[in-house]
């Protein structure tokens, strides 16, 4: 795709504006005439980036003048953001989708939509036409910036709108976005990916790379900063490959550099990495920066070169070890962590076994555990699988065992030592009323004064989990 076809026009997005206006308007005469304000209600499941995808969702109904409503039950406009990572989680959107057909018959001009990535699929797509006659507004992820269109469409044509065009999407820049959370933001930088892992559906649903421009990024951030976010996450398919379809050659690296010169006090996270264009590079700049956090999410997949070969991975254990090992040289006090996924069709016990061998090696942090579940149209989708879903689960059971007692062993090495921490969240933990983040991610659950929200304090840590820090701060504000 050539630079100027990647990008929605101007043109095409004051169209959007012209039936962003219309609803308005019907919405405030709605509002003049019964003193009702119509409402809307986002429901999103899967990724971070899922998650900014919803925040412009409910930035662009707010334009139109809904307002958002405590429920699906209550709201006029009902909007399922959808993940087709995994097959647990279709099932569940699936099974939520179907929930509503008791409000649709209760409040039939009610609008009901589906959107994301599960709509992407040709058969899914089909599925919500055929079994679930009550959903008025069906589109894919290509189609999210022409929300104002689709629905205005659904609201007055008297019919079920689809859009689901299989494309590789465009970039849209200056959509609204109604972020929920003052203290942290994902900002998007790239879409789509190029991997074509074989066990994923993402390059099939999100379409191919596409690099925004780094100074709308620079401007995104400079003005979250500004507001008062003092956390920000990066977010793409594959953050290490951003740049790669541009003219300019800015890179990731340098990307990161022009963040970190912004000034403020905030810190800044990315994900997801992709091990194969994880340079030295990039570790010398989190090394080097003022606002890097220091951690990095890489994820590694499984420990059998054999098993990485099939997945399409295209880098081997040993390169992969190498890279850590560079990394938590250059950074000191490094938190890693990694996706694995169990049962890829194949799989045998010596493969599990590498697996098991690079966990005890690398010793993450943290990890994000999976049992393979086939995405129809992929590669692995049609691999032998000889392995029981028993053995399989054999295998996942030994490997959260491993890293329950890595990551309680490294937790327990902060017990005593005392952090300097910003309070920006609740916790859900009895008798720990606030939340934190390490500069690695790590949570931690703080005892403070009511009035610490916010602030940034000296927290000593008492006690660890496998999943958290708990500790006390010492009532003095760090200034």
């Amino acid at each position: 795709m050539t630079e100027d076809k990647k990008f929605v026009s101007p043109e095409e997005l004051a169209r959007q504006k012209v039936f962003s206006g219309r609803i308005l308007r019907e919405n405030s005469a709605a509002a003049a005439d019964s003193g009702t304000v119509r409402r809307y209600w986002v429901d999103c499941y899967g990724c971070q980036q899922n998650e900014a995808d919803a925040e412009v969702l409910r930035g662009q109904l707010r334009e139109m003048g809904y307002a958002p409503a405590g429920c699906a039950e209550d709201a006029d406009v009902v909007l399922i953001n959808t993940c087709a990572v995994r097959e647990h989680a279709e099932s569940r959107e699936l099974g939520n989708i179907g929930a509503l057909v008791h409000v649709k018959r209760r409040r039939p001009g009610m609008v009901i939509g589906v959107c994301g990535c599960m709509t992407q699929q040709a058969h899914m797509a089909e599925k919500l036409k055929k079994s679930f006659p009550y959903v008025d507004l069906v589109f894919g992820t290509h189609a999210l910036w022409r929300l104002p269109e689709l629905l205005w469409h659904a609201l007055h044509d008297g019919r079920r709108v689809f859009d689901t065009e299989n494309a590789d999407g465009r970039i849209a820049e200056g959509l609204p976005v109604e972020r929920r959370d003052r203290e942290r933001a994902g900002v998007s930088i790239m879409y789509g990916c190029n991997n074509f892992c074989t066990y994923c559906i993402v390059p099939y649903v999100r379409g191919r790379e596409r690099s925004r421009d780094p100074e709308q990024i620079l401007a995104e951030v400079r003005g979250l900063v500004a507001d008062g976010c003092r956390d920000i996450t990066l977010l793409g398919q594959n953050v290490n490959s951003y740049g790669s379809d541009r003219p300019d050659g800015i890179r990731f690296p340098e990307l990161l550099r022009r963040i970190d010169s912004i000034d403020g006090d905030f810190i800044v996270r990315f994900m997801t990495s992709h091990p194969k264009d994880a340079s030295h590079e990039l570790f010398d700049t989190i090394a080097e920066s003022r606002h890097l956090a220091r951690s990095i999410h890489l994820p590694v997949q499984c420990g059998s070169d054999r098993i990485l070969r099939l997945m399409n991975r295209r880098y081997t254990v040993a390169q992969y070890v190498s890279l850590i090992d560079y990394a938590r040289e250059r950074i000191p006090g490094l938190v890693v962590t990694s996706d694995i996924i169990v049962g890829f069709p194949g799989e045998t016990e010596e493969d599990f076994e590498g697996t098991l061998d690079l966990v005890r090696r690398v010793r993450y942090d943290s990890l994000f555990t999976f049992l393979y579940s086939p995405r129809t149209g992929t590669p692995a989708a049609g691999m032998p699988d000889p392995a029981t879903h028993e053995e399989k689960q054999a295998r996942f059971d030994r490997l959260l065992a491993l890293q329950n007692r890595i990551s309680q062993e490294i937790h327990d090495g902060y017990v005593g030592r005392t952090l300097e921490l910003r309070l920006d969240g609740e916790s859900r933990a009895a008798g720990y009323p606030f939340s934190a983040r390490t500069s690695g991610g790590r949570l931690v659950h703080v005892r403070a004064p009511e009035d610490a929200a916010g602030k940034v304090v000296r927290v000593t840590i008492e006690r660890a989990s496998t999943y958290a820090l708990f500790g006390s701060a010492d009532g003095e504000e760090k200034v």
